[in-house]
């Protein structure tokens, strides 16, 4: 039997760990007689992906910010095209990151490569003309947030909901106890966990005020423990640069699951992150800045009443946003506050995270997308 060869391609950490995932139930469905290629990581490059482009070369936060990348990003998008049709692809399946992806959407159309899209643009919060773009260029769309059915179904794209492939795997390995113990803290002493990002850039604009907000809240109560949950992407000394001379605050790599699920309250930048501390019911603040100019360029763009995924998907406000100027370490430190000083307000927002959590479906999505992508074969 002839093999197959099949384009995957993802842009962040997050998209490389669900690719990764995908490779493995599509080989389970499709048998061996299938070979792998695309851009991506270190999880994509382990589950023997053959990597074509590394999704380094196209990460970037921020309107201003992407300028610089963008010869970058179109040869990366001409890579994957001759690559596709040099090796004559049978399908295409490309995961997010629709800066780059409907670039090589438009690529694969040119040269006759069916495409599915795994996690789509976010065309309910904002450049809803996107759409229409997809409708051209995308054979199936398949989406992890329960809303995003409908708005794609009446644009004319075809369309499942698979649930949220992170529903399978966000769960801690250890107790908060153990936890404690581990990183040398009291677990009868309150902890604030904090998740600034995982990309320089954009941990650049939020590690600065989230310090300032930690001084406040150390002044305020000396028993508070700090621990950073440090990407595993950064370097070892990336935050020592950001160091001064504040309360302590333990580093954990590795072990955000763990982190979150022991903290009584979090400090977490917009993003995945606050999907995954919804899905262990920690209390959260979410904060997250960007450049002035990108700030600019969003602000009229945007069309949603909320900044972060937890919000739209219990469709009010559940957790506080502090987005840009409104990102101060006053405000931080008095929500924060808030939570520590108050077991009601902490409750209440579990019982909040907990109808989230039952929105983004049961286990099994990516098994369910697999389904999906190997029908299309």
């Amino acid at each position: 039997m002839t093999e197959k060869q099949i384009l995957i391609s993802a842009g962040e950490a997050s998209s490389d760990m669900y690719a990764a995932r995908l490779v493995t139930a599509l080989r389970e469905r499709v048998g061996k007689d299938v070979r792998f290629f695309g851009m991506g990581g270190p999880r994509m490059a382990e589950a023997g992906v053959e990597l074509i482009a590394d999704y380094h070369e196209v990460a970037v936060v921020g309107i201003a910010e992407v300028l610089h990348k963008i010869p970058t990003v179109i040869g990366v998008q001409n890579r994957l095209k001759r690559e596709a049709k040099r090796r004559n692809a049978a399908l295409a399946i490309l995961v997010d990151s629709p800066g780059t992806h409907l670039g090589v959407a438009r690529r694969m159309k040119q040269i006759g490569v069916p495409v599915g899209y795994f996690i789509g643009p976010q065309i309910w919060a904002w450049r809803a003309g996107r759409v229409r773009i997809v409708k051209r260029r995308v054979n199936r769309m398949v989406v992890i947030f329960p809303f995003e059915e409908q708005i794609y179904r009446d644009a004319g794209v075809p369309v499942n909901f698979v649930g949220h492939p992170l529903v399978d795997v966000v769960r801690p390995s250890m107790t908060r106890a153990e936890f404690a113990a581990m990183h040398k803290l009291e677990a009868n002493r309150p902890i604030v966990t904090i998740l600034p990002g995982s990309r320089p850039n954009e941990i650049r604009q939020n590690y600065g005020r989230i310090l300032g907000a930690c001084e406040r809240l150390k002044r305020d109560n000396g028993d508070i423990q700090f621990v950073l949950a440090v990407a595993p992407n950064l370097a070892a000394d990336f935050f020592s640069a950001c160091a001064g001379s504040g309360p302590e605050i333990k580093h954990v790599t590795g072990a955000t699951y763990n982190a979150l699920a022991a903290a009584d309250c979090a400090i977490v930048a917009s993003g995945t992150a606050t999907i995954e501390a919804a899905l262990l019911g920690t209390p959260m603040v979410v904060i997250y800045r960007v450049s002035p100019v990108s700030a600019f360029i969003l602000g009229r763009m945007i069309r949603t009443p909320f900044f972060s995924m937890v919000n739209l998907i219990a469709g009010r406000g559940v957790v506080r946003e502090m987005i840009q100027d409104d990102f101060t370490p006053e405000a931080v430190q008095s929500e924060v506050r808030g939570l520590l000083d108050l077991s009601s307000a902490r409750d209440e927002m579990k019982a909040n995270l907990a109808d989230v959590r039952a929105k983004l479906g049961p286990g099994g999505a990516i098994e369910r997308a697999a389904d999906i992508f190997a029908q299309m074969l």
